[in-house]
């Protein structure tokens, strides 16, 4: 059962990355690609149907750490808990500027908010990338689970190239869907920034998995698992079939974006299995899926719920997704409704 819930804790995580990565690549991208206050409306309201639910897909990972592994909740939540608090506040803030942007006319007033928009979606990608480099390698916790560094420790090598991944891998998955939501020069713009960004992303990939044979035991847990690497190939799979599409289905390419995501996500959060937080202090004393859980019981119950409650959630979100599919036109922008 603990094994069970691991899997479905690294598949939310897995999700929210699909999912809200490409707002937050497409808000990152914004000074470079929008020209105008025309193309940066364009770039609001191509996330504004489903920027909301994307981000309660981050909401639901953190519950099931909460519920499914409170020892681990309790230690990552105080270990890490200046770069979340960071996040937290990027995400607010980029939440206000959604609604707050179109409230004023002045030029300092919009700018205000488009910087909110632009530093809200780039420091939560570079956060969450520097985090999960650092579960990976293993921060500095004892065997009461206390950690023993600050925020400037977290800013290590290893940490700071996983982060750098996380924000190109959001860019490429954004621009692929704001290519998908505009039109004209935009969309040029949009799949010139996804042809850049590719040799790019391929690249840090490579550094990274190298890297991490360097930093972390990962290859070695993964090789007493040799099924995990199929994960691997997803994400090799979904990487280079994105490339492939590109130049002819941009809807294709950007799936295959989302399963080089969910592959890259499975790999690495498999290569600490069991562990969720490993000690680089002693091995012995990591936090474990198993002295991590809650109990049998709880498990069970929380199995039985999720089975139900989450295909209701995700038929509505297809449903929005479907609802919204149409392109951001300057016929939607005249929406009393629209950002």
């Amino acid at each position: 059962m603990e094994t069970i819930w691991f899997f479905l804790w690294t598949l939310l995580w897995a999700v929210y990355f699909i999912l809200d990565g490409f707002d937050l690549g497409m808000g990152t991208l914004m000074p470079f690609v929008a020209a105008n206050d025309h193309e940066r409306r364009v770039i609001y309201n191509a996330q504004g149907p489903y920027w909301d639910g994307n981000e309660v897909w981050l909401i639901t990972a953190g519950g099931v750490t909460f519920a499914a592994f409170p020892n681990a909740y309790a230690v990552m939540f105080s270990a890490l808990y200046a770069p979340l608090l960071i996040l937290l506040f990027c995400l607010i803030f980029r939440a206000v500027a959604f609604e707050f942007r179109g409230k004023g006319d002045s030029c300092t007033w919009i700018f205000s908010w488009d910087v909110c928009m632009t530093l809200g979606s780039f420091l939560p990608a570079l956060l969450l990338g520097v985090a999960f480099a650092n579960l990976f390698m293993g921060i500095p916790i004892d065997a009461n689970g206390v950690y023993h560094g600050n925020i400037l420790k977290l800013l290590n090598p290893y940490g700071l190239a996983g982060g750098v991944l996380f924000v190109i891998m959001f860019c490429y998955h954004g621009a692929l869907w704001l290519e998908l939501k505009s039109e004209g020069n935009l969309q040029a713009k949009a799949l010139k920034a996804a042809r850049v960004l590719w040799p790019l992303l391929l690249a840090l990939v490579l550094l990274f998995l190298a890297l991490t044979g360097h930093y972390t035991e990962s290859f070695v847990r993964l090789a007493q698992h040799p099924a995990a690497y199929a994960a691997l190939a997803l994400a090799v799979i979904g990487l280079v079939g994105s490339r492939l599409a590109l130049n002819n289905c941009t809807l294709v390419a950007w799936l295959c974006s989302a399963l080089f995501i969910l592959g890259l996500t499975f790999f690495g959060v498999f290569g600490m299995y069991p562990g969720i937080i490993l000690s680089s202090i002693d091995p012995a004393y990591s936090i474990t899926v198993f002295n991590a859980s809650s109990s049998p019981l709880t498990l069970k119950i929380m199995l039985t719920v999720t089975l139900c409650a989450v295909p209701v959630v995700l038929l509505y979100q297809a449903w929005v997704y479907w609802t919204f599919a149409h392109k951001v036109t300057k016929e939607t922008l005249k929406d009393e409704h629209s950002y």
